[in-house]
């Protein structure tokens, strides 16, 4: 328990220090959160060529990409939708974009975008011109850090048991899942992608 002084100077003194005291606990906290503001750049587009560009435009004003999804929108048709927040740190982030419907063909661009500096961010579905659907991969590169290293490994499936078993297996090698998507191919199947990683 605290003991108010009995003195009236060091009353008052006392009264002054504990009246300051409780208005910063009370303060503090609003004061903080009224300080806290957030800016979003918002990129919409059906080609993901265009997509990259934007976001390499984004980033050089200083924003990094926060999620990806690809979609019907009630304006644009097919869109991949990208999300980007400010950070103020312009130019330091750059990206890449992968879009393919083989699962060969995009672990070998996933490796060699990974070789040169690129880390995995995320993953989502366009759709293709010729009646299926692509897989897009999301890769950034940090200008400030040193690039990791990374293995990737894609597996595809029409099975939820098969996708199974060989993430088992590729996790018993030490890969890890970043991501996977479920897309239509266009001989009408469905396949469920899964990308996953491992450090060098």
């Amino acid at each position: 328990m605290t003991t108010i002084p009995k003195d009236g100077f060091m009353s008052s003194m006392w009264i002054r220090v504990a009246l300051a005291s409780a208005a910063l606990t009370l303060t503090a906290p609003m004061q903080i959160h009224a300080q806290t503001s957030y800016d979003y750049r918002v990129l919409a587009t059906s080609k993901t060529s265009t997509l990259e560009k934007e976001m390499n435009e984004a980033a050089g004003a200083g924003f990094r990409f926060s999620f990806v999804m690809g979609g019907e929108t009630a304006v644009g048709g097919s869109e991949g939708v990208a999300v980007l927040a400010q950070t103020g740190q312009s130019g330091r982030y750059s990206y890449k974009l992968l879009a393919t419907s083989k699962t060969s063909t995009m672990q070998k661009e996933l490796q060699e975008a990974a070789d040169g500096g690129f880390e995995y961010r995320d993953q989502t579905v366009f759709k293709s011109m010729f009646g299926g659907q692509e897989v897009v991969c999301i890769l950034e590169r940090d200008k400030e850090a040193p690039p990791s290293k990374y293995d990737y490994k894609l597996l595809a499936t029409t099975k939820t048991s098969t996708l199974e078993r060989e993430l088992r297996e590729a996790g018993a090698a030490g890969y890890e899942v970043v991501g996977m998507t479920v897309s239509k191919t266009a001989l009408g199947g469905k396949e469920l992608v899964a990308i996953t990683r491992k450090a060098k």
